[in-house]
């Protein structure tokens, strides 16, 4: 972290880790102790880290308990969950009481590609899933919570989504474009797409200047956050030099640096 600059980060749980493929009442067992840990951590060195937990949303009851535990006894900010639950989006509106209680609990979501779809279609290595197959299947589970409008129903959702939100960007224009011409897409979701998609959090991990211009205008500069991907093999060494690379005053450099990331998890600097 000193040698990239970062004074504070936001520890995680390895998405795998999130285990909504094992029953309900063995997940609870396993997703306790990884909250317990990273709540260890954070607090043996509370000026470095915040942390993040998991819930077993293969059964919503269960995690919204595994929700009020992490925010009112480990004192968490809040959870990491995948974009699909067992091949279902994470807008499916099974999910709404979960969301319902995030928002009550003023929980921050990060939102990390899980077993994406379309894996058939990739042809090379198997590390294209990370590649190419986390982005996509991050930019469907944003659109299903835009078709389902959870973000209208919960507005005071605070969502962060991984990678720079993947491929939500274009999907999100596109989805805005149909919008306006189908009556039945108006129907199905009260605000025009574009001005949802505009709420959530993204992280700055694009790899490329360009693109992460583009997504400070899309978004808008009070919208990403810092993102390493650490410690896996396709993380970002330089994350400040990236975001240095964007022309931005020092109000922009602030924003990104620090303050949206706090704005994200309901956090104030002491």
């Amino acid at each position: 972290m000193d040698e990239i600059g970062i004074e504070k980060q936001v520890l995680s749980p390895m998405p795998e880790l999130l285990s909504y493929w094992l029953p309900a009442e063995e997940a609870v067992i396993l997703v306790r102790y990884l909250n317990r840990e990273i709540a260890r951590m954070a607090e043996l060195y509370p000026r470095r880290f915040y942390g993040l937990g998991a819930v077993p949303l293969q059964n919503v009851t269960c995690a919204i308990r595994e929700l009020e535990y992490i925010v009112k006894d480990l004192g968490l900010a809040g959870i990491e969950i995948g974009t699909n639950i067992n091949g279902t989006p994470i807008g499916d509106p099974s999910f709404d009481e979960f969301f319902a209680a995030a928002q009550e609990l003023g929980a921050a979501i990060f939102v990390h590609p899980l077993r994406p779809c379309g894996m058939e279609r990739l042809v090379g290595p198997a590390m294209l899933e990370q590649v190419l197959g986390f982005p996509c299947e991050t930019g469907l589970a944003a659109a299903s919570l835009l078709t389902n409008g959870t973000l209208i129903k919960y507005p005071r959702l605070r969502i962060a989504l991984s990678h720079g939100g993947g491929s939500f960007s274009a999907l999100a224009a596109r989805l805005n474009h149909a919008w306006e011409i189908f009556p039945a897409l108006q129907e199905l979701m009260k605000e025009a797409p574009l001005a949802t998609a505009k709420k959530f959090y993204v992280d700055s991990l694009v790899y490329n200047s360009d693109i992460l211009t583009h997504q400070l205008n899309f978004f808008g500069v009070d919208r990403t956050i810092i993102g390493t991907d650490y410690p896996f093999v396709i993380q970002e060494n330089a994350p400040l030099q990236r975001i240095s690379e964007v022309v931005l005053n020092e109000h922009q450099i602030q924003l990104l640096y620090r303050q949206n990331a706090l704005n994200w998890l309901g956090k104030i600097e002491e």
